[in-house]
């Protein structure tokens, strides 16, 4: 009986024995971290260069990457780009905002889709500036030849802008696409049929359009235009707290033995168009002998005291020097200004900071090109 009674109990117990090892095994395999298959190595990140900010207080840079969170509260590279929008005043004016930074996606295509209203853009516009592109418009496809043009493919959407918008619009995508060292110009095509002028009224556009062709363009009526020649010029604007610089081209006189004084010359006489751009020269500035560019690219000016915003501190208002440095550095020769106010031995920013060396447009504004 003994037997009988312990055969079946010592299957019962054997079974809880198996039973229980297997249950374990299965525990260890679930809590088992997996390795990552071998293409979800994470990559390289990508290192961008700073350009400046667009006031002087803001470092206006091109790529400088910071960590953001997204609504997955997963944090996420980010990095500075300048992009051309509509101000308050309906002038293009570049803003650098803080965007995702790409992964597979081209930088400048992402740019271009930064630039559409109601896109990705809109919650981090700044107040008063708006979107360029129509809603709805996709950017088909970018190529970029080897003479620099950028073709630029877009939807249909892209025709629903304002015919008074047109230029805008043009120069807007222009000079955002122009800000990549390897991009001169941009041709469009619109579902990928080539245009020649753009869809609503009609500007050429056919050999390309570039920075040449100008941005928030004036008429000057008390300038010659057979005896002048175009230039962009920078002027400080304000929206709210949101100091930044507009560029506006102009035609002006220009002595051909001095064009840089030419041009300084027209940043001292203040905008010529009834806007918000600020005069930032009194009256009573002068240069004080013609500018001067040296072998390393490294224009000299002198100007007399009255360019001090504070004589006793040797201040020289960030402004001036902003207006300065933006407006002259478009010149492929000029790489750097080198700003002297005569009988001051040194210079200083409204922070106190000394002008020590030549001032370039990265080291003052922060914007790399890119």
């Amino acid at each position: 009986m003994l037997k009988r009674t312990l055969l079946p109990l010592s299957l019962a117990v054997l079974m809880m024995i198996i039973l229980t090892g297997c249950f374990q095994g299965e525990q260890s395999l679930d809590n088992e971290e997996m390795d990552p298959p071998p293409d979800a190595e994470a990559t390289d990140d990508k290192k961008e260069k700073t350009d400046e900010g667009e006031s002087d207080e803001n470092k206006d840079g091109e790529g400088k990457e910071k960590k953001s969170e997204n609504q997955d509260n997963k944090t996420s590279e980010t990095v500075e780009r300048q992009l051309y929008l509509f101000d308050a005043n309906g002038m293009v004016a570049p803003q650098k905002l803080e965007i995702p930074e790409p992964d597979s996606k081209a930088v400048a295509e992402q740019s271009l889709e930064y630039l559409v209203k109601d896109g990705p853009v809109t919650s981090l516009l700044p107040n008063g500036f708006e979107a360029v592109l129509p809603a709805g418009t996709e950017i088909l496809g970018l190529n970029l030849e080897e003479n620099g043009t950028m073709i630029v493919d877009v939807s249909k959407e892209f025709e629903n802008y304002k015919a008074e918008d047109e230029l805008e619009v043009l120069e807007a995508m222009t000079y955002t696409l122009t800000q990549y060292d390897t991009v001169d110009e941009m041709k469009l095509r619109i579902d990928g049929n080539p245009q020649e002028s753009m869809p609503v009224d009609g500007t050429p556009i056919a050999d390309g359009y570039s920075r040449a062709n100008g941005i928030n363009l004036v008429q000057n009526g008390t300038v010659d235009l057979l005896g002048s020649e175009s230039v962009t010029l920078y002027y400080p604007s304000a929206q709210g707290d949101n100091k930044y610089f507009v560029p506006v081209t102009e035609h002006i006189n220009v002595d051909s033995d001095h064009v840089y004084e030419s041009a300084v010359q027209a940043l001292m006489q203040g905008p010529a168009m009834d806007t918000n751009l600020q005069h930032v020269f009194n009256q009573s500035v002068e240069l004080t002998s013609h500018p001067e560019l040296d072998d390393d690219g490294v224009l000299e000016m002198v100007f007399n005291q009255e360019v001090l915003e504070d004589n006793d501190d040797a201040i020289i208002s960030n402004d001036v020097m902003g207006t300065l440095v933006r407006t002259l550095t478009q010149d492929k020769e000029i790489e750097a200004i080198d700003v002297k106010v005569e009988d001051v031995e040194t210079l200083f920013n409204e922070n106190g900071k000394a002008y020590t060396e030549p001032v370039t447009v990265q080291s003052f504004t922060g914007i790399e090109k890119l």
